[in-house]
């Protein structure tokens, strides 16, 4: 596509070259090419979903409408440079694969990491970088640009390295790696959501198919710039030293992640208990579990503690969560009444379930009272657990004011051994 080089003293004389007739072909065959390609990207995008990186939110942002437009346009400059000098198509034809590239990395990176900020920084970066080399490109300075970036070199122990070959091996790396991330979003997305019903199964079939294919795509990358990948192996041993010794902690994370994956002791949606938090499993990410608890805090447990500690799964057996509440009323207040009162009240929840049914139990016979526990299930504690409890306490308060039945007030008995000499034992009636 580029394989004729225009430099500086080329693009002025193209340049001059230009007249009025020949710039009107120019631009109506560029507004042909961007309609064409416009057409054809509405056709195949009509019911695609909105986060296609072919087609985008709004069918002309995604890759393949750039796409179109730089192969319809270089088909274009092809056929017109046959009887004419080319300037605008050739324009158009860098533009058009600087966006391209753009589209390429934007559209990818957001879908494989669409909450990063690092990722907008990144889009931003790579599209200064497009724009320079497209504008150092038409003005047919990109050539020597290159040509003194070859003629600086780096020291590497023996071996001398160009600039040139450093810049070009960034860009053939991040270009397949960014492929790679593609494939692999378009894996988990068309075949393991479909393919792999378990979320926890899914996120390390993921995992392990982006990891793969990171790898080869770097492998690729380096091979292509010309880095004797047998020389990876003195790299790989100092890595499993380092993970033996320094990185273990990091490393064992790492393993615990996959296994927790793998052996689905806790999955993402379990309610759990580490140590004192309690709450639901929000991600399993490969070197630490996120738990959210009720309040909305959230705790970032490193996936060695999950292996090596205990955690208790409030979910491993059945989605059932017990919530209790106690209250004490007075000795002469009818058991079974006092019962009855507490059961109906859970019952008149819309959130408890009645399978296994509330029920009260009279469990001690307090200083105060008599003291019952209410015991109750509900089957989404992700819903808030102490705002249930709350209303179910109110409802017990106004049952059992109405009933009659007594809610005693703590009391003490004080004895009082000895008294000074002149203070009588009977409470005065004014303190």
């Amino acid at each position: 596509m580029f394989s004729q080089e225009m430099n500086f003293n080329d693009f002025t004389q193209r340049l001059g070259q230009v007249d009025a007739r020949g710039l009107g072909i120019e631009l109506a065959a560029l507004v042909g090419c961007v309609a064409l390609a416009w057409v054809v990207t509405r056709w195949f995008g009509r019911d695609q979903p909105k986060d296609s990186i072919w087609f985008g939110e709004r069918i002309f942002d995604g890759l393949l409408f750039p796409l179109l437009a730089l192969v319809f346009t270089e088909l274009a400059r092809r056929l017109v440079s046959d009887f004419q000098p080319v300037l605008v198509l050739r324009i158009g034809v860098s533009v058009f694969l600087s966006l391209a590239v753009i589209r390429l990395f934007a559209r990818v990176m957001r879908a494989v990491f669409p909450a990063s900020n690092l990722v907008r920084l990144l889009e931003r970066t790579i599209s200064w970088l497009a724009w320079i080399a497209a504008i150092l490109w038409i003005v047919g300075l990109l050539p020597p640009v290159l040509a003194e970036l070859d003629n600086i070199t780096l020291a590497f122990g023996k071996t001398r390295v160009s600039l040139q070959t450093i810049v070009q091996g960034v860009l053939s790396a991040g270009l397949v790696l960014v492929i790679a991330l593609w494939i692999a979003a378009t894996i988990e997305k068309r075949i393991l959501r479909e393919a792999v019903s378990d979320l926890s199964m899914r996120k390390v079939a993921s995992n392990a198919v982006r990891a793969f294919l990171l790898l080869v795509g770097l492998l690729f990358a380096l091979s292509a710039v010309g880095v004797d990948l047998t020389a990876l192996s003195v790299l790989g041993g100092a890595l499993g030293v380092g993970l033996g010794f320094g990185l273990q902690k990091l490393a064992a994370n790492y393993v615990s992640g996959f296994v927790i994956l793998l052996e689905r002791s806790i999955r993402i949606g379990d309610n759990v208990k580490v140590d004192a938090f309690e709450g639901r499993i929000t991600d399993i990410k490969t070197r630490y579990t996120l738990i959210r608890a009720g309040n909305g805090r959230e705790a970032i447990v490193p996936n060695e503690s999950l292996i090596t500690s205990r955690v208790e799964n409030l979910s491993m057996a059945d989605r059932k969560f017990n919530i209790t509440t106690t209250i004490v009323v007075g000795y002469d207040s009818d058991v079974a009444q006092v019962q009855g009162i507490l059961c109906e009240a859970a019952k008149a929840q819309a959130r408890v379930i009645t399978d296994p049914a509330p029920v009260a139990f009279l469990m001690n016979f307090a200083p105060d009272g008599l003291e019952f526990t209410l015991n109750f299930w509900v089957a989404d504690p992700d819903k808030g657990k102490d705002n249930l409890r709350s209303a179910i306490n109110i409802a017990i308060l106004e049952g059992l004011r109405s009933a009659g039945v007594d809610i005693p007030y703590p009391q003490r008995v004080l004895r009082v051994e000895s008294l000074p000499p002149g203070v009588s034992a009977t409470r005065d009636p004014a303190v």
